[in-house]
């Protein structure tokens, strides 16, 4: 599929990896649809993109922003599945001080497996649905997954999330292709975006020595991999990991 023939839906698009997707896309001749909670982020995107909030652990939003993202664009044929949080935190930890111990809370965990993986679920559903109920083919769908779903120590949300996101890749490959749909994912390490520019300058360099490519990713690193899932007609049901070769395998 040529990138100019999408009319494609990104979410978590107004900032980050997302902002530089639909940026990317709306450059190579794509209708874009932008949804994020990030309302600022959204005003400031080039004008040409579509924008709308977008809260996806919402069912009603979800369902709600793809029709009109469908109606806006003349039609609906792909999907960037990227919006996400990260609220880490070990999922139990005794002070050696005081010796309490403390538990992740219950919201921090389904707060990140709320948008993460029920939202990018719903998204997933909504967007399959219009396609089919349309007879749009062919389609394709890609979710951003993550290098910590081999795991991560402090992320047990997120991991449980961003594994079952790649699994479900391949669960919805095989529901989805009958409709001439595809599905892939792009797994990123560490990336530069606004979530990793608060980082510790000690714990960022430790970062950057344990990958042998020897820095942290870019946006257009991941895009790289985005557009080859949406421009290979024969990609499929499998994860890329793009993360300069491990970092936190």
């Amino acid at each position: 599929m040529r990138l100019e023939e999408l009319k494609i839906i990104v979410t978590g698009g107004a900032s980050g990896m997302g902002a530089h997707f639909a940026k990317r896309l709306h450059e190579a001749g794509a209708e874009v649809a932008v949804g994020d909670v990030n309302e600022e982020g959204l005003a400031a995107l080039p004008e040409g993109i579509h924008t709308r909030r977008l809260d996806v652990s919402s069912e009603e939003d979800c369902q709600a922003f793809v029709g009109w993202a469908a109606e806006a664009m003349g039609g609906l044929n792909g999907l960037i599945n990227n919006a996400g949080i990260i609220r880490d935190g070990l999922l139990v930890k005794k002070s050696r001080r005081t010796g309490e111990l403390k538990k992740m809370p219950l919201e921090q965990l389904t707060s990140v497996l709320d948008v993460n993986l029920v939202g990018a679920t719903l998204m997933v559903r909504e967007v399959a649905g219009q396609m089919i109920e349309s007879e749009t083919k062919p389609g394709v769908i890609v979710n951003i997954s993550s290098i910590a779903r081999h795991g991560s120590r402090g992320q047990t949300n997120y991991v449980a999330a961003k594994a079952a996101l790649a699994a479900n890749t391949t669960t919805w490959m095989r529901e989805l292709a009958p409709y001439g749909i595809r599905v892939g994912a792009v797994a990123p390490g560490m990336i530069e975006t606004p979530m990793t520019e608060g980082m510790k300058q000690s714990a960022r360099d430790a970062l950057v020595a344990s990958i042998p490519l020897g820095r942290i990713g870019t946006p257009e690193d991941i895009w790289q991999a985005v557009k080859f899932v949406c421009e290979c007609d024969y990609f499929s049901g499998r994860t890329i990991d793009v993360d300069g070769g491990g970092a936190m395998g």
